[in-house]
């Protein structure tokens, strides 16, 4: 497990920040978790991540990955990113607060600013959601 403040490399502060941790990070792939807590923004009255939680965890995953390689090449802030589309969003199930999210992240393409990743996220052993997003840095 890797230790880096994650506030370092995401420009989201609380109440909405979505990822704990950035676990591993490979050239082109990280993996990423965070622990669903009752507080948690998008967790609705019945203990359930709402479907929107997931995206927004899974494009601060990605975030988080981008702002590891701007602090790797000396920049001071973390990067800015905005979603610009999701594709091919699955999700299998709404976790439960005390789940641990276990999310990993793949560089699909990059140009001109956009890159395009592979989100797959799991709870407790099976599969929560997986999607495409095309993301602006």
């Amino acid at each position: 497990m890797m230790k880096v403040d994650i506030q370092a490399l995401i420009p989201q502060r609380e109440p909405i920040i979505m990822v704990d941790r950035l676990d591993k990070v490979e050239h082109a792939y990280a993996e990423t978790s965070l622990e669903i807590r009752p507080d948690n923004f998008f967790v609705a009255p019945d203990g359930r991540l709402e479907e929107a939680g997931i995206i927004e965890h899974i494009a601060q995953s990605a975030l988080a990955f981008a702002g590891y390689w701007a602090l790797q090449a000396g920049a001071s802030e973390p990067p800015v990113g905005y979603i610009g589309e999701v594709k091919k969003f699955h999700c299998y199930r709404c976790p439960q607060t005390g789940e641990i999210l276990h999310t990993r992240i793949t560089i699909e393409a990059e140009a001109e600013g956009i890159t395009l990743v592979r989100g797959e996220t799991s709870g407790n052993g099976t599969p929560v959601a997986d999607t495409q997003m095309k993301i602006s840095i």
